[in-house]
């Protein structure tokens, strides 16, 4: 039996103002995703995909 791939990643975002790098998933239920270090608004969710406000997709993670 094959197991069917999802079209959902992790993605490694840098936050633009301290430039911290960390791990989001990509169809977060998270309101509000904020960077660890310096509560910068990095992403909120819109149903759906979240949508980048704050940083920079570097890498995305299968």
């Amino acid at each position: 039996m094959k197991l069917d791939e999802t079209s959902t990643k992790f993605l490694k975002i840098k936050c633009s103002k301290c430039k911290n790098e960390q791990v989001l998933f990509e169809r977060a239920s998270s309101k509000e995703l904020v960077c660890l270090v310096c509560k910068t608004k990095l992403a909120y969710s819109t149903g759906g995909k979240i949508n980048i406000t704050g940083g920079k997709v570097i890498k995305e993670l299968n």
